[in-house]
């Protein structure tokens, strides 16, 4: 009998000390997933593919890029919020975070302390477009045609950046319009070009094809400054509408409960990529401007814009199911 426990201490200690190499082994040691809860060629999709790649080089590991649409983004998220917090599985999300609370009440998921922020990767202007057949050329004669009659716009998803900006500017000037949702920017943007829904607001990174090729006309961009990208289109603000402007940010979440071991890491070698002159040069045509937070200005920043969309949706009157 004490041989044979003498066997089973031994044989359990040989176990334990051939698993130590594996506990560890340091992070990571394996292929990791991010979700882009928005479908292939959104802003979002475009922006995060360009900086996963430098990004898993860096760590020595592929980043799989899984695109998971629906909710305004709500579906994907609840994924990642679900999942192990190991590091494993990224978040590659925008300004439609901090909508969904004020959209979805029964959310799988609390936005403000299920998921912890990583790194912004840079705030994009949204630009409000139209298709030419529609006769205007202004954001002015658009907000007169408004005001004078039934007008729709298209959007990404209820709760979508695409979706609030727009809200943000028929609150600042004064207009009312129909919402017509998408499952994505792509398809908003088509259904804007062939007429079939009148504008949208939409990241310049989506849009700007469809601007090059005349099918779209760009009226105004979102943010305070003028974008790089679109010299000479005027801001909501210089159009003649104060507290028109919506920041549209980019960046990337994790579980909350990451080791912030694993947090800190993702930030560090997220903000090399971001400086990087290839990365660089392929955000100067999508209009996108740095926003470097640290992980807890970004988590403060997050806190802020749910209350802030809390208050859109009051002053708006919107009704959510």
């Amino acid at each position: 009998m004490t041989t044979r426990r003498h066997f089973l201490s031994m044989t359990g200690a040989a176990l334990a000390a051939s698993a130590l190499p594996a506990l560890a082994q340091p992070w990571p040691a394996r292929p990791i997933r991010a979700i882009v809860p928005f479908g292939p060629g959104s802003t979002i999709d475009i922006i995060g593919r360009i900086v996963l790649e430098p990004l898993s080089q860096a760590l020595g590991q592929p980043i799989v890029v899984e695109n998971r649409g629906g909710a305004g983004g709500s579906i994907g998220t609840a994924a990642v919020a679900k999942s192990e917090p190991d590091g494993y599985t990224l978040l590659i999300h925008a300004s439609a975070h901090s909508a969904a609370p004020a959209v979805y009440p029964h959310l799988a998921y609390d936005a403000g302390h299920d998921l912890a922020g990583v790194a912004i990767f840079g705030t994009v202007p949204n630009v409000t477009v139209i298709s030419p057949a529609k006769g205007i050329r202004t954001l002015k004669e658009l907000v007169e045609a408004a005001k004078k009659g039934s007008m729709t716009f298209a959007s990404a998803g209820v709760g979508s950046a695409t979706h609030w900006a727009v809200e943000r500017l028929k609150i600042a000037a004064g207009f009312n319009a129909l919402h017509v949702p998408f499952k994505g920017g792509p398809e908003a943007l088509t259904q804007v070009a062939s007429g079939q829904v009148d504008f949208m607001s939409i990241g310049i990174s989506s849009g700007m094809p469809f601007i090059r090729s005349g099918r779209l006309i760009p009226l105004a961009v979102s943010t305070l400054s003028r974008s790089s990208a679109l010299p000479d289109v005027p801001t909501t603000t210089e159009a003649g509408y104060p507290n028109s402007d919506y920041t549209f940010w980019n960046g990337m979440l994790v579980p909350a409960k990451t080791p912030r071991a694993i947090v800190e890491r993702l930030h560090g070698e997220t903000m090399k990529a971001l400086k990087l002159a290839a990365v660089v040069e392929k955000f100067k045509p999508q209009g996108i401007e740095p926003m470097p937070l640290e992980p807890a200005a970004f988590d403060a920043l997050i806190a802020k814009e749910i209350e802030s969309n809390r208050q859109i949706v009051k002053a708006a009157g919107l009704k959510f199911n």
